[in-house]
Order: structure tokens, then C-alpha cells, then sequence
């Protein structure tokens, strides 16, 4: 087994468990802690896969902003355990057969697809150099109409705000 293989293997475990302390743990700050670690290992799989850009961009925003929001909600949301009401046992287990037959037709969809054979030699497809020149040479024009768009919003913003 190569290197890669390993640090993938390892990033894939550590994401499978953190997913599954996501969906089982019971306390809510400890879940979104759960999927802050998820969020970090899927930027490693996306910095294995030549996508550095992809990868800062995600943990910038995902890990980053919507986490802290997240986190700042559940401790602002005050939860008890003692207010929240019971779930119905029949509740419990439809949603057990849900996820079952979820998984089965998951399973079936999947079974006969194929993955193409990766290649060995190094792509220049993910990264932020290349990723530039496409953007300023190929996309300059939407992406300065773009930039138009943001300005006349943060304008729009400033002056909502400043009406009183």
C-alpha cells in the first residue's frame, strides 16, 4: 500500500466515524463538533485530490462560518432535556425501516456501477493558479459583472441600514 492510500483510508475512517457521531450523539454542540471534524476530512480528500482551492473554500465556509453559526444557535437555543417531549416508539421505527430501505435501494443502484482506473501522473486540473488564469482570461466579463452585482448589494445594504 502506497502513502496515499493510506492517508486516504485513514481521512475515510476518521470521516465515517465523525458522520456517524453526527447522526448518534445525543448532545447538539457535540454533533456539530462531530461535523466540523467530517468537514475537515473532506477538505483532506480534496487536497488528495489536487483540489486546494476547493478545499480552503470549504473549510472556510463550511467549517468556518455556517459551524460557528451553528454552534452559536444550539448554545443560544437553550435545550433541555427535560422540555423536549418523547418520541412515539412507532416513530422509531419507521424511521428505522426508512433508512433500511434507503440503504437497499442505495445498495441496488450502486451494485453494478464501475469506478474508471485512476492515472498515475499528476493533474494541474484543481489548482488556484490555473483556476486564476481560467477565471481572468476565458470568464473575465461574467466574472466582473459579478463583481458589479456584490458592489450594488454591500451599496444596497449600507444605505437599508442607514435609513432611520
Amino acid at each position: 500500500m502506497s502513502i496515499q492510500q493510506i492517508i486516504f483510508m485513514v481521512l475515510s475512517v476518521i470521516s465515517l466515524v465523525s458522520a456517524l457521531g453526527v447522526v448518534l450523539s445525543k448532545n447538539p454542540v457535540t454533533s456539530v463538533l462531530c461535523l466540523i471534524v467530517t468537514f475537515f476530512t473532506i477538505a483532506g480528500h480534496y487536497i488528495m485530490m489536487n483540489a486546494q482551492f476547493l478545499a480552503v473554500v470549504h473549510i472556510i465556509v463550511y467549517a468556518g462560518a455556517i459551524m460557528v453559526l451553528f454552534l452559536y444557535v444550539m448554545m443560544l437555543m437553550n435545550l433541555n432535556a427535560e422540555l423536549e417531549p418523547q418520541k412515539r416508539n412507532w416513530l422509531k421505527y419507521a424511521g428505522a425501516i426508512s433508512g433500511g430501505a434507503l440503504m437497499v435501494v442505495l445498495v441496488a443502484a450502486l451494485r453494478d456501477a464501475s469506478m474508471p482506473a485512476l492515472s498515475s501522473q499528476p493533474t494541474d486540473i484543481g489548482l488556484i493558479k490555473n483556476l486564476g488564469q481560467l477565471l481572468f482570461k476565458q470568464y473575465v466579463v461574467p466574472f466582473e459583472v459579478s463583481s458589479i452585482l456584490f458592489l450594488s448589494a454591500m451599496v444596497g445594504a449600507v444605505v437599508i441600514g442607514k435609513k432611520d
